[in-house]
């Protein structure tokens, strides 16, 4: 594989994770009730134990973003 395929495949998946992030954050803010109830009753959790489940998920999700896709797709555009 050639530096510019290898870079515009991370790129493509930098951008692919970033709009699932984002998609993700946006439905569990709009939907945060639902969620919490229908986590709650699943796993026997209480609303602000699932609220804060799901604000580790998103940042655990964004770093392995950065370090799965946005570092890999910086460092062959300074190469």
């Amino acid at each position: 594989m050639t530096p510019d395929t290898l870079s515009a495949f991370f790129g493509w998946l930098t951008v692919l994770h970033i709009g699932l992030f984002t998609l993700s954050a946006i439905l569990l803010m709009a939907l945060q009730d639902w969620v919490a109830r229908l986590h709650g009753r699943m796993f026997g959790l209480a609303p602000a134990d699932v609220s804060l489940t799901v604000y580790r998920w998103l940042g655990t999700y964004k770093i392995v973003i950065f370090a799965t896709a946005l570092g890999p797709w910086l460092a062959l555009k300074l190469v």
